[in-house]
């Protein structure tokens, strides 16, 4: 049972990692030097959906290490 967890607590972080990385920056940085950023915009359903899947690997991996936190 505790390999069990395990093996949902480490693929829920690499989840976790993935949604992460995929979601786009909030600040403009330097594609905004000439109104670059405006050309690699993403649509807002994506982010949303994107942002659905983080919420949900975020809780897994919670959930999953308090349990092995309390075994």
């Amino acid at each position: 049972m505790k390999a069990l967890l395990i093996f949902i607590q480490v693929m829920s972080a690499i989840c976790l990692v993935i949604t992460v990385i995929l979601h786009t920056a909030k600040g403009e940085g330097l594609g905004g030097i000439g109104g670059a950023a405006k050309l690699f915009g993403t649509p807002k359903g994506l982010e949303e959906g994107l942002d659905k899947i983080t919420t949900t690997c975020a809780v897994v991996f919670l959930l999953v290490s308090l349990i092995l936190g309390i075994n």
